[in-house]
């Protein structure tokens, strides 16, 4: 394993063993059964080292940790014990998200970006109609790329380093502008008033605009529409951040290869790899 990896993954076991998860309040003192051999800090630890050595594929996974990382970690599980485990810690992993969002430099800007991108599910319509999936994602169209696409849409509200704040994944028949709400207003504690949220022009709308300033208390700035007077212009090189995010987590952290199959499955997936995300950010 890489030496920059190997001491983020010192660093971060030590941050959450001592400090992070004890600030959460989480412990497995007092539930019921056994506890599982592979601490909470440890399986923390593997799935941000996973998708930051970019293998999507579970069994891969499995395969490469038990021949390289069983010195460091020797109660490393099988793959349906490790599938289990990631599938059933979709609320832990946002929760330190969040906690490492709030411990770096970028939780205090004032600027806040927000967009979208495709989280695709299957590729075949035999898949679409057999899938646990089925009810849940949708199809549609990703402008960027020039083509259609079946399975969730990942919004996603990061600072301007790029750093993961505020996520959810919406059916993309749903509107950009009701998903984006739903999303701001289940977590509308991480906003701060006054603070500026950019967006592209799928954000223009006016009952959208009058969330964000009323309930929220923020600015939403997005490009100019050409039906509409000059206010913030195009915005090109802003918007270029957090494009530049999820080209990162397409390319390297896998997310389009990320392999789900059911809900649950699906979230903890696209959780591992904002994980992955926060925990590079918050280590430089």
């Amino acid at each position: 394993m890489k030496t920059d990896l190997n001491t983020l993954l010192t660093t971060l076991y030590n941050h959450l063993d001592d400090r992070m998860l004890p600030a959460l309040g989480f412990s497995r003192d007092h539930h019921p059964g056994r506890k599982p051999v592979l601490s909470d800090v440890e399986l923390l630890c593997l799935i941000v080292a996973q998708h930051l050595l970019g293998i999507a594929s579970e069994r891969k996974w499995i395969r490469y940790a038990h021949t390289h990382l069983l010195g460091m970690f020797p109660s490393l599980p099988q793959q349906s014990g490790w599938s289990k485990r990631v599938r059933q810690s979709t609320g832990l992993l946002s929760a330190v998200i969040t906690e490492l969002a709030h411990d770096t430099p970028s939780w205090g800007e004032i600027a806040r970006l927000i967009d979208s991108t495709p989280v695709p599910c299957g590729k075949f319509r035999k898949t679409v109609k057999r899938s646990d999936l089925a009810g849940h994602a949708g199809y549609g169209y990703c402008a960027s790329h020039s083509r259609y696409f079946w399975g969730f849409r990942l919004y996603l509200v990061c600072a301007p380093d790029g750093m993961p704040i505020i996520w959810g994944l919406a059916n993309p028949k749903i509107g950009e502008r009701e998903a984006a709400e739903t999303v701001l207003r289940h977590d509308k504690h991480l906003i701060r008033p006054g603070q500026i949220i950019i967006g592209d022009k799928g954000f223009a709308g006016k009952e959208f605009e009058t969330f964000i300033t009323g309930e929220l208390e923020a600015e939403l700035i997005r490009p100019d529409r050409k039906d509409e007077k000059p206010r913030f212009g195009k915005l090109g090189r802003i918007r270029q951040w957090v494009e530049s995010v999820f080209d990162t987590m397409k390319g390297q952290l896998t997310l389009e290869d990320h392999g789900g199959r059911t809900i649950p499955g699906v979230y903890s997936r696209v959780a591992g790899r904002l994980l992955a995300l926060a925990a590079g950010i918050w280590h430089n």
